[in-house]
This record gives structure tokens, sequence and C-alpha cells, in this order.
């Protein structure tokens, strides 16, 4: 029996990782599963348990919204696979949004931890 702490949503969701310890990154991916309390996404990056990451996850958005909602997210790596894959702790996010006068300028509703 599979003992979780919050149920895996399987969502392949485009991912960016922002930050790795204090260098800064622009390394995509995709997410594989998320949780309320995690990520499993896949990289070629080099990254090792306990680094701390920032990230970007690009959220699906109905056909009708021009403009991407996307979750800027702080965690730590949790575990890596030889297949690539990364788990990554979700422990602060924030939803932020393109602005429609500047579509690549994001601004941030505040960082929530959870």
């Amino acid at each position: 029996m599979e003992r979780r702490r919050a149920q895996r949503y399987d969502l392949r969701l485009p991912f960016e990782l922002v930050r790795w310890g204090r260098t800064p990154a622009s390394v995509r991916g995709e997410t594989k599963n998320v949780s309320s309390s995690g990520v499993l996404f896949s990289s070629e990056a080099k990254l090792g348990i306990g680094d701390p990451l920032e990230y970007m996850i690009t959220l699906a958005s109905p056909p009708d919204h021009a403009l991407p909602v996307r979750l800027h997210c702080m965690g730590k790596v949790v575990r890596c696979t030889r297949e690539s894959e990364v788990a990554v702790t979700l422990e602060r996010y924030e939803f932020v949004r393109a602005s429609k006068r500047a579509p690549d300028a994001l601004f941030a509703l505040p960082l929530a931890r959870i």
C-alpha cells in the first residue's frame, strides 16, 4: 500500500527551473505529476538531493484566456532517478500572470507558505 502525504495528479505541464541554489538557471522540462506538497518533473539538469530550487509551472488555461497563468514555486530536491526524473517539494508558491500591455512581464501575488 502506498502512503503519501498528499494525492498526486498526473499532469503534464511546462516546467522551468529558474534558480538552482543561488545560481540563476533557465532549464525547461515537463511535470509528470503534481500534489499539494511536491512535483515530479523530467529534466536533464544534474540536481542533487537537498538542492534548493526556484521553479515555474505553466498552468493550463481555458481557451478564452489569452494570457498564461504560472505558478512560481520554491522547494528542495528530495529524489532523483536515472530516468531524469526529479522530485521536489512545494514549500512556497505564488500565482503569476502576464500583463496585457507586456505579455512577457509577469506580476505576482504574494508567496504563500504551505
